[in-house]
């Protein structure tokens, strides 16, 4: 065999230089990768500009003061009050149902199922639910809720649609944030004869936190703009309803739709301001959740 020499340079040796073949390939790689980030930003950009130019002109205090009770398409005036209320309250919902399920799904996957056969369905089931229809996800509500047991429209029927769609994103990102913890943190603490739900509990999820939180935010930016269950669950009204367990309940993708379907402009103004306030409840929500998240994050992380 030959002997592998590892003798380390002189101190003083330099370097080959780069060729100038090699500095080309580099130059225009880079300038490929600011192009592909260019054009991936320029349809973002677009969208947010327009909703911000066309929803600023109903942005005053009005919108978010009344509802459109007794208020026509027509009409100037008006507000989203009563769909904020239902798009906050039915998220809320959604979320106390689904992350819970989602994390202690993602938990027995990643740190219990190993390769048992309950895991491996179980794995599929969500692969499934992740590909369906928001549509589907109402239809099975509407069928199942409203039409056999016979339960009225309802925030909280919107909430059980929303659910179904939500859950398969965060246990997806959950998962993949708890298989990025490293080995040797759980070593260590079975190794101080710490039980495996202690470790999962108060070593694991921890770490994992900023993670988790982040596809959580995701799932919820993707069930909050979400129409087609809600046109099938919660139905329309255009009163104020702050329950959402008994009566139809508005929420502002249904709002924008609704406003959206009306030629008039004053409707048409009322959506893209809706659309703006939409957007904004999901950053403000978005940045919340971080803020939380990195404050109880481990110290060093």
């Amino acid at each position: 065999m030959t002997a592998v020499s590892t003798r380390k340079p002189a101190p003083g040796a330099r370097l080959a230089p780069v060729s100038a073949g090699r500095k080309i390939k580099d130059r225009v790689v880079q300038g490929l990768v600011y192009l592909a980030f260019a054009l991936a930003l320029i349809p973002l950009v677009s969208v947010l500009w327009t909703v911000i130019v066309n929803g600023a002109e109903r942005l005053d205090p009005t919108f978010f003061q009344f509802s459109m009770n007794a208020v026509s398409g027509s009409d100037a005036g008006g507000g989203a009050y009563h769909a904020i209320i239902g798009t906050l309250e039915q998220v809320l919902i959604t979320s106390l149902i689904a992350v819970p399920i989602a994390v202690l799904t993602a938990v027995y996957l990643v740190e219990y199922a190993g390769n048992g056969r309950l895991g491996k369905v179980i794995s599929f089931t969500v692969d499934v639910m992740t590909g369906i229809p928001s549509i589907v996800a109402g239809l099975f509500v509407l069928a199942l809720w409203l039409l056999t047991f016979g339960f009225d429209f309802s925030g909280l029927a919107g909430s059980l649609a929303l659910t179904i769609l939500m859950i398969p994103t965060v246990v997806r990102a959950t998962e993949e944030m708890l298989k990025l913890v490293p080995n040797d943190l759980r070593e260590a603490s079975y190794a101080l004869g710490v039980p495996r739900w202690r470790t999962v509990c108060f070593v694991v999820l921890p770490t994992a936190m900023t993670g988790i939180v982040t596809g959580v935010m995701l799932a919820v930016a993707r069930v909050m703009g979400e129409t087609a269950p809600l046109l099938l669950t919660i139905f329309f009204t255009k009163a104020i309803n702050n329950d959402p367990f008994n009566g139809a309940q508005a929420s502002l993708p249904t709002f924008i739709w609704e406003q959206a379907a009306d030629p008039s402009q004053n409707s048409i103004d009322r959506a893209w301001t809706g659309a703006l306030v939409l957007i904004g409840i999901i950053m403000v929500l978005n940045l919340v959740a971080r803020l939380v998240a990195r404050r109880k994050a481990p110290a060093g992380r």
